[in-house]
């Protein structure tokens, strides 16, 4: 469902550098990178979604929604309350605020505008001078919106458009949301690792108390910068599918043997291990920390009207970030200095391990293969509930 495969060494830089191998029902809706410090949205959009062009055929939209991802994950159905969640893309979506209205409505979730104070719009500069329009970020957008309302639909949100998807106007875009209050801030894009990373923690994903996720990647085994940066919760994906179980659900990996596509993990290049993190087998840091739902085929439903039908099936691991985002705001504050992504690992027993699936060919085989326990794909496993969270 994605594009290339990264090289199967485990150390691989994982950018995309092809859509050859985008199946030809999903789309990618920002271009895969094409320099190093160039990044790209990760969401996939649906193309076989027929109910996008008429939902008043059917009683509902086509995808999960708010409820499922509740149900799947044990959260509370009115989480969120004192949070702000700030989303973080490039470029404008001229229609955020009345998608979001679009998208809350339907399934009830209480209503978030800047008439109400909920909802805030600004640049990377905490102003209005909003950068040009684009309609695959502002998929992205939509998406990123409609997922921390599902999961945290009481918790104000900041969207901060970049001015380009150069990582230093997305970083200064990420300091903009800490500096106008946000405790919680999503990031669904990536690009190629450089040994310039480094300066971009210290400069954009230095925040001690604030929790930065960060998706990471739709193309199958490799690693992919910010995901990499110890700064952040690093997001895979999920294939997650109803079942007759007592938890209801299932989870695999998102992905195939032969690394088409799917989620992003691995061995960084560059970037230190966290103290936090014990694996054995990469001795820098290693993506991922944990995972949401990602896989199109068990996607998530989202409104754009912004060049786009309405109501269609998103996925990607832009998915999963916000989602985790949004979790970690129902868990509540977290405490002065800490780094959120260590959290998950202290309360390792309350998350649904992912033991089965697979992103690609690596060595050792952890970094592309689940398993019980600590896995790269999946990393920890999914949320239970939100003490996992906590911190």
């Amino acid at each position: 469902m994605t594009i290339a495969a990264p090289s199967s060494a485990s150390s691989a830089s994982a950018a995309p550098t092809s859509e050859a191998h985008l199946h030809n029902d999903v789309k990618r809706l920002c271009p895969v990178p094409k320099k190093v410090g160039e990044m790209a949205c990760n969401a996939l959009e649906r193309t076989d979604v027929a109910q996008k062009f008429s939902l008043s055929l059917y009683s509902t939209p086509p995808g999960f929604g708010p409820r499922d991802l509740q149900k799947a994950y044990k959260l509370p159905s009115g989480g969120g309350s004192g949070a702000t969640i700030a989303i973080v893309d490039a470029n404008d979506d001229p229609n955020a605020e009345s998608d979001l209205a679009k998208y809350r409505s339907q399934y009830g979730l209480p209503a978030c505008t800047r008439a109400n104070g909920c909802f805030k719009k600004i640049d990377q500069n905490g102003g209005t001078r909003y950068p040009a329009a684009d309609p695959g970020w502002a998929g992205e957008i939509s998406l990123d919106l409609d997922m921390v309302s599902a999961v945290a639909p009481n918790a104000h949100i900041i969207l901060v458009e970049a001015d380009s998807d150069e990582m230093s106007d997305l970083g200064a875009a990420v300091n903009q949301a800490v500096s106008q209050g946000a405790g919680y801030i999503s990031n669904s894009y990536g690009g190629f690792e450089d040994p310039s990373d480094t300066a971009a923690d210290n400069n954009y994903f230095n925040h001690p108390g604030v929790v930065i996720t960060v998706s990471t990647g739709d193309s199958g085994y490799g690693v992919q910068y910010p995901a990499a940066s110890p700064g952040v919760t690093a997001v895979g994906g999920t294939s997650l599918t109803k079942d007759s179980s007592s938890r209801g659900w299932s989870e695999t990996v998102w992905g195939s043997s032969s690394g088409e596509d799917g989620t992003g993990s691995g061995c960084s290049q560059y970037e230190s291990k966290p103290r936090w993190q014990k694996d054995s087998g990469c001795f820098k840091r290693t993506v991922a920390d944990v995972a949401a739902v990602a896989d199109p085929n068990t996607g998530v439903a989202i409104y754009d009207s912004y060049q786009a039908n309405g109501w269609n099936v998103f996925g990607g691991t832009s998915a999963a970030s916000p989602i985790i985002a949004g979790v970690y705001a129902d868990a509540g504050k977290p405490s002065s200095g800490s780094n959120p992504a260590s959290f998950p690992y202290g309360h390792t027993s309350a998350l649904n391990d992912v033991i089965f699936g697979t992103n690609g060919s690596c060595s050792p085989s952890y970094l592309c293969n689940a398993r019980k326990g600590y896995d790269g794909p999946t990393g920890l496993g999914t949320p239970n509930g939100t003490t996992a969270f906590k911190g």
